[in-house]
C-alpha cells in the first residue's frame, strides 16, 4: 500500500501522467511550475514564473548564501537549481512525482549540479528528514495538493532549525470567500478545501513562528492562469502533436477559465509569505 494520502497520491498519479508530462514540460521549459510575477499581461508565462523566484531569493538575501534548503514540492527542481547556483547552497528538492524527479535529475547533470542539488522522491506530510537538519524550507503552489495541511505544517516546523526561515507560495482562497463558490476551482485539482493566508498565519503562529511579511500579489492570479490559457490555445496544434491528448487540454482550457473567473471575481488570494520560526 502507499505510505501516501489519498490527496498525495491523486497529485501524484496526476503529475506522473504522460498528458501532465508533456503538458508542463513543454509550457515552462521542464524548469519551473508555479506562478509568476508578470510585469505586462503578454509576457511569457517562462519568464514570469523564474523572476517569482529571483525576488523570493531577494526577499531572504544573503540568508541564502551556503545555507541548507529543502523545497517541498519542488516539481523540476529549476527554483533548487538557481538557489544552489547563485547562493552556494546545498538544496534538497523533495518532490512525489517520479517522472518529475528524472527530469530534474537530468538537468542537473546537465548543469553540472550534482553535488549542490538531490532529488529525493517523497511528499511533504512526512518529510524524510531529521529535527533541526534545514536552515531554509521552501515552496512554491504545492501546499494546496495536500488534504492535511497541518501535518505539512508540522513537518515543516520539525525539520527546520531554530532561527530559520519558512518561505513560500501557494494558491489560497480569500479570506474573506463564501463557503460553496470555489466548487469549479476545487472539483479541478480534486481536492475539498484550500488554505487562506489567515489559516497559513495562524496556523504557523501555532507552531512557533512569527510572520514576517506576506507580500499580496493575488491579483497575478487570474492574469497567470490567463496567460497560460492564451499560450494553450496559441500552441494548442504543437502539443497535440506531442501526444497530449485532446480530452487533457479541453478539461485544462476549462479548468484555467474557473482559476481566471474566480481570481478576478476576488475569491482567490496569493503571494509571498515569510515566517520565521523562533
Amino acid at each position: 500500500m502507499s505510505p501516501y494520502s489519498q490527496a498525495v497520491r491523486t497529485a501524484q498519479a496526476y503529475y506522473n501522467s504522460d498528458d501532465a508530462e508533456n503538458f508542463y514540460s513543454r509550457l515552462w521549459g521542464g524548469e519551473d511550475i508555479h506562478i509568476g510575477l508578470y510585469q505586462s499581461k503578454a509576457e511569457a508565462v517562462v519568464d514570469a514564473s523564474h523572476r517569482t523566484v529571483e525576488h523570493m531569493c531577494a526577499l531572504l538575501g544573503d540568508a541564502l548564501d551556503g545555507a541548507t534548503v529543502l523545497d517541498i514540492g519542488g516539481g523540476y527542481g529549476g527554483s533548487a537549481r538557481h538557489i544552489a547556483r547563485r547562493h552556494d547552497a546545498e538544496v534538497v528538492s523533495l518532490n512525489l512525482s517520479e517522472v518529475q524527479n528524472a527530469r530534474a535529475r537530468r538537468k542537473n547533470a546537465e548543469r553540472g549540479l550534482d553535488d549542490r542539488v538531490t532529488v529525493v522522491d517523497g511528499d511533504f506530510e512526512n518529510i524524510p528528514f531529521d529535527d533541526g537538519h534545514f536552515d531554509i524550507v521552501w515552496s512554491q503552489d504545492a501546499m494546496l495538493h495536500s488534504g492535511n495541511r497541518q501535518r505539512v505544517l508540522d513537518e515543516v516546523a520539525r525539520v527546520l532549525k531554530p532561527g530559520g526561515t519558512f518561505i513560500f507560495t501557494d494558491p489560497m482562497q480569500a479570506d474573506d470567500c463564501p463557503d460553496g463558490v470555489l466548487q469549479p476551482v476545487l472539483d479541478r485539482i480534486q481536492l475539498d478545501t484550500m488554505g487562506s493566508p489567515g489559516f497559513y498565519t495562524r496556523a504557523l503562529e501555532q507552531r512557533g513562528f512569527s510572520r514576517r511579511d506576506f507580500e499580496d500579489h493575488t491579483r497575478q492570479i487570474p492574469r497567470h492562469y490567463a496567460r497560460i490559457h492564451e499560450t494553450l490555445v496559441e500552441r494548442e496544434d504543437e502539443l497535440r502533436d506531442s501526444a497530449i491528448s485532446r480530452a487533457y487540454i479541453d478539461n485544462m482550457k476549462k479548468g484555467l477559465q474557473h482559476w481566471v473567473d474566480a481570481g478576478e471575481a476576488g475569491r482567490l488570494a496569493w503571494g509571498i509569505m515569510v515566517f520565521d520560526k523562533r
